[in-house]
């Protein structure tokens, strides 16, 4: 294997990495600032208050996005498998 299909693996696997795990990220942390918001404005801190929202705006994302995101994965997957005999060589 040359250096550059190396770094060209690399570059795939967190491309994959960022695509899956960027839209839950953003979410969470939008939810949580929305949130922090109400927390501030009432004056509420509960720990709970601030954990649950996160958790279900996950889970959402996952519901609706997890088939598009393991479609992603098992394409990467599938592409590396497949390759393998002419990277060996």
């Amino acid at each position: 294997m040359t250096p550059e299909s190396v770094m060209n693996l690399a570059y795939q696997g967190m491309r994959i990495t960022v695509t899956m795990a960027g839209p839950i990220l953003i979410t969470v942390l939008v939810v949580g600032l929305i949130v922090s918001l109400f927390q501030a404005a009432t004056q509420i801190n509960e720990m709970t208050l601030s954990f649950i929202p996160k958790v279900v705006a996950c889970l959402v994302v996952l519901i609706v996005g997890g088939p598009l995101m393991i479609s992603f994965w098992v394409e990467f997957t599938r592409n590396l498998l497949i390759n393998i005999p002419t990277m060996i060589g």
